[in-house]
């Protein structure tokens, strides 16, 4: 799991960077922040959700890997 969370943190970075380099060069970066903030269903949203889900699935492969090893985590 935590190799997948990298993969999706990484892969949401460069769809961010992607579209903030298509976005800037025939439109206005407001446009690009504005997509973040509208309510309709973007592919900026889409990065949002992949970054989160990449953040759950690195905290869950790390605490995964915990149980596994027998060090389970003393609350």
């Amino acid at each position: 799991m935590y190799g997948t969370g990298i993969l999706f943190i990484v892969m949401a970075t460069v769809i961010a960077l992607r579209n903030l380099y298509l976005y800037s060069t025939q439109l206005s970066v407001g446009f690009y922040l504005d997509n973040y903030t509208s309510n309709s269903v973007t592919n900026e949203k889409f990065v949002i959700a992949m970054l989160i889900g990449g953040g759950i699935l690195l905290y869950w492969g790390k605490f995964r890997r915990n149980i596994d090893n027998g060090n389970e985590a003393k609350y």
